[in-house]
């Protein structure tokens, strides 16, 4: 199991984080963006850092930490993952 740290680094002009991937004695580090636009459409209590968790949680689920872009916004998974959006409101539905 990976241990993900979500730390947000802006709020302008989007939400801007840090994330660091660990895993036995290895890490990865990836600058992620994501736009207000697209947080306010999962229409979720959740919050933007809880949203980039659970991409990543979701991105490790499919694929090694390795293969992980080092700088993306979070609306690219989706082009590599068609699923991505919907499944993300699945996990995010708040209970």
């Amino acid at each position: 199991m990976s241990d993900i740290t979500v730390t947000p680094t802006s709020q302008e002009p989007a939400y801007l984080f840090q994330v660091v991937v660990k895993d036995n004695n290895t890490q990865t580090s990836h600058s992620v963006s994501m736009t207000h636009q697209f947080y306010q459409n999962l229409v979720t209590r959740r919050s933007p850092s809880e949203v980039v968790r659970a991409s990543f949680e979701f991105l490790l689920e499919r694929e090694p930490k390795e293969s992980i872009l080092l700088e993306f916004d979070v609306t690219v998974i989706s082009q590599y993952f068609p699923e991505y959006e919907k499944e993300l409101k699945k996990r995010l539905k708040d209970n």
